[in-house]
């Protein structure tokens, strides 16, 4: 396991010998994946005179580690033909994801720098959107016909193996127009008999993405089947590319990440999520004010709830003591009720057709934690304060706010995903302040009807 802090420390001294054959023989030791490590913890001059003495195949290497904003700014520090050199040994979506990310004229520059087919076959993966199929994808992928037999097909790998960034995972099968007719696994190719032809051993029942799925059915996909790789295909199926599991991986860690920002009330619409943590303040700022704001709105309709029952307040102010008592169980409560939701939906694990089941479900669960809560709290208050009416009503209260905020945090993330919402949103600041809001009349109105009436 790398030791983060020790190896900075070497790598400061050598750079303070300015011993450059040195720097690159410690540089070289190292894993691609450690070395992102390393860049993503020294100063950006550090950064600069290492990224200089890394080779060009391993500094490609290293930059899919990296964040976007890292790539950019490394790539920016270079000369170009460099720059372009280690861009152009890149895989071909990894090299169309940091174009993507640079300014228009900065990345037109470099693809006129870079070899004419792999430029030609970057830019057309640049044309699609990146969270779909045909920006995820690479172009590479071993390629034969049905008519081929198995001994043709073993000395064609041997030949487009050869080619830079090439991914052998299955083999394909294809006519001449490029439509998809087949897959064949390695496993199979090398356990046939060498005079069969592929169309005789090749799977014609293909698991397939199209180019214009969006990149939460891919890992969907992926998930399901557990397949290292998946071809795409366009309308007329002929296929354009394949995407592997490690692009699978990256998809599920952004989604991921994103859910927990979606769900702790941080936009990453239109904000990149690496900004959010590492980037400008102003960034940060402008990804985690907009839902401040609709907080602060619903706590004001909170605010409101109480004005209208200042006299209740006024005439029994010990009922002011348990209103964050019941505000923070049953946000609770509802929190974790719409966790499960979210994550159950996010894995695939409920559908929408199972919302009924579920939120009945959740409702029986809140109205039993609201049962046993309540009648603890009940007890509690009246040994506290001395009224059996005062307890009952807490009690009662906080039943009815546990199995509300349990409905409410069931039902939400299934309303949205019917409309196609992210239902990580119903996990935001918004349903946990209407949660507030609702368990404030309900305790209120109680206290208003029950506790005044009797005093």
């Amino acid at each position: 396991m790398l030791n983060v802090e020790n190896t900075i420390e070497r790598i400061r001294e050598i750079i303070d010998d300015d011993n450059v054959s040195q720097l690159q023989e410690v540089l070289d030791d190292y894993h691609s994946a450690d070395l992102a490590e390393i860049f993503e913890n020294i100063k950006p001059e550090e950064r600069i005179v290492c990224f200089k003495n890394i080779d060009e195949d391993k500094a490609a290497e290293m930059l899919e580690y990296l964040s976007p904003q890292l790539q950019v700014e490394l790539l920016g520090d270079i000369d170009e033909e460099t720059a372009s050199r280690i861009i152009s040994k890149l895989p071909h979506d990894s090299a169309a994801d940091v174009l993507g990310d640079m300014e228009d004229n900065e990345s037109e520059t470099y693809l006129d720098k870079l070899p004419h087919k792999f430029s030609e076959e970057v830019r057309e993966l640049l044309t699609y959107n990146e969270e779909t199929a045909g920006g995820l994808m690479t172009p590479k992928m071993m390629t034969v016909n049905d008519d081929m037999t198995v001994k043709e097909v073993l000395s064609s790998i041997r030949v487009q193996a050869q080619e830079d960034n090439m991914e052998l995972y299955y083999i394909y099968v294809v006519d001449k127009q490029q439509h998809l007719l087949g897959v064949v696994s390695l496993r199979n190719l090398l356990t046939s008999p060498i005079n069969q032809t592929i169309e005789n051993i090749m799977i014609t029942d293909i698991v397939k993405l199209h180019i214009d799925d969006y990149q939460d059915y891919i890992a969907d996909v992926f998930m399901k089947y557990q397949y290292n790789a998946l071809p795409v295909v366009d309308l007329y199926n002929r296929l354009k590319g394949i995407i592997t599991w490690d692009d699978v991986q990256d998809i599920v860690e952004e989604e991921t990440t994103e859910e927990i920002y979606t769900s702790s009330g941080i936009a990453t619409g239109n904000v990149d999520e690496d900004e959010i943590l590492t980037g400008s303040i102003f960034k940060a700022i402008q990804a985690r004010t907009p839902w401040l704001f609709i907080t602060l709105i619903g706590e004001f309709i909170a605010v409101h709830v109480g004005h209208k029952f200042e006299g209740t307040l006024q005439l029994l102010p010990v009922a002011a003591i348990f209103m964050p008592l019941l505000a923070g169980l049953g946000g609770n409560i509802g929190t974790q009720s719409i966790t499960l939701i979210v994550r159950g939906l996010s894995t695939g694990e409920l559908t929408l057709n199972s919302a009924a089941k579920h939120i009945l479900r959740e409702m029986t669960i809140g109205l039993l934690i609201g049962t046993f809560f309540g009648c603890l709290t009940a007890i509690v208050t009246w040994g506290w304060r001395n009224n059996l009416y005062l307890g009952a009503v807490v009690g009662v209260s906080m039943l009815i706010n546990m199995t509300i905020a349990t409905v409410i945090g069931t039902f939400t993330p299934f309303a949205l995903k019917k409309f196609r919402i992210d239902p990580a949103i119903a996990s935001g600041p918004v349903i946990a302040t209407t949660i507030d809001v609702l368990g404030l009349i309900v305790y209120l109105s109680m206290v208003t009807f029950c506790l005044l009436k009797i005093n």
